[in-house]
C-alpha cells in the first residue's frame, strides 16, 4: 500500500465556490489559493458557498477572509445569492 498525495481537483475558475465538494480540513489552503487564482483573472467580486449548517464552515471562511490581506471586504450574501448560506468577498483588483 502507497502513500501519497490525492491528484489535484481541477475546477474551473469562477465568481463562484462551493465548499461542499472540499474537505474541511482542506479549506485554510484553498480559500487564499483560489483568491489568488481569481485574482490573476481579474475577478474581484466572489461569493463563497459554505452553506447554513451550524456556522463552523461559515465561521472558519470569515477568519481566512479578515487575515487576507487581498480581501477589501466581505460580507453575508443577500435573499438571492444564498443569504447566511454564503459570504461575498470583494478582492483588491
Amino acid at each position: 500500500m502507497t502513500d501519497h498525495e490525492p491528484d489535484p481537483i481541477e475546477f474551473e475558475i469562477s465568481d463562484e465556490l462551493d465548499l461542499h465538494t472540499f474537505r474541511p480540513s482542506e479549506v485554510a489552503e484553498l480559500v487564499p489559493d483560489y483568491i489568488e487564482l481569481c485574482l490573476e483573472k481579474g475577478i474581484t467580486r466572489v461569493r463563497i458557498i459554505h452553506g447554513k449548517g451550524i456556522g463552523t464552515l461559515r465561521t472558519t471562511v470569515h477568519k481566512i477572509l479578515e487575515r487576507d490581506p487581498r480581501v477589501d471586504r466581505f460580507e453575508l450574501a443577500g435573499a438571492t445569492e444564498g443569504g447566511w448560506g454564503a459570504t461575498i468577498a470583494w478582492l483588491q483588483g
